[in-house]
């Protein structure tokens, strides 16, 4: 299959997920602010993909970010039933087994944002002439940034909304340090994608003597 193919595959993946997470969701209202984002990037990939579109792998991980932000939206991230669908499919609870008291899918979607993202927003500042490694930096630089600025959005948020509406947007969750744990999680998936994008990098160059 062409590579600009399987970059639209993705992309159809992205608007069939959205179509089917939507459906049905057990908070309708709640989830309708947590899709904004969701389809105001789902527009900017549609146009980019018709004029030039991210190859497969890249679009793949933003697809897969995407699907994970969707599952917690559809949930609005407190309630994703994580710990049911593993005792379902495994007879294993992971609530029970790390004595979590709270919903944890928060944090995943957070190190997703890291982890999946890295590689797209590296490659954007290595098309305007960064060098690979600043280019890295400039990546993990960016994850912080906007990870600092969701979490001072949130808190605006929370000028304008009810406290109940507020909580169910925030997915805080009684935790008082939630913002700075999420901002953590973002960078830590940061890392982690820095670390095997320099081992990538290693390897290329090894096989290139």
């Amino acid at each position: 299959m062409p590579s600009h193919a399987l970059s639209r595959l993705f992309l159809a993946l992205y608007w069939l997920a959205f179509a089917a997470l939507v459906r049905h969701a057990p908070y309708p209202s709640e989830m309708a602010l947590q899709h904004v984002p969701t389809v105001i990037f789902g527009l900017w990939l549609t146009l980019r993909s018709w004029k030039r579109p991210l190859d497969p792998f890249t679009m793949g991980l933003v697809t897969a970010f995407a699907c994970l932000h969707m599952v917690a939206a559809r949930w609005i991230y407190s309630y994703v039933p994580y710990d049911a669908w593993f005792r379902g499919l495994l007879g294993w609870s992971p609530q029970v087994a790390f004595g979590w008291t709270r919903n944890h899918f928060d944090r995943l979607v957070h190190f997703g944002y890291g982890l999946l993202l890295f590689r797209p927003l590296h490659l954007s500042w290595g098309r305007l002439g960064r060098s690979e490694h600043a280019g890295r930096a400039i990546a993990w630089e960016f994850i912080l940034a906007t990870s600092m600025l969701y979490e001072l959005f949130e808190w605006a948020l929370t000028l304008f909304m009810s406290p109940g509406d507020a909580e169910n947007y925030n997915g805080q969750q009684g935790d008082p340090f939630d913002a700075q744990k999420d901002m953590a999680m973002a960078a830590l998936g940061g890392l982690v994608a820095w670390g095997l994008s320099l081992c990538a990098s290693w390897h290329r160059k090894r096989k290139e003597r």
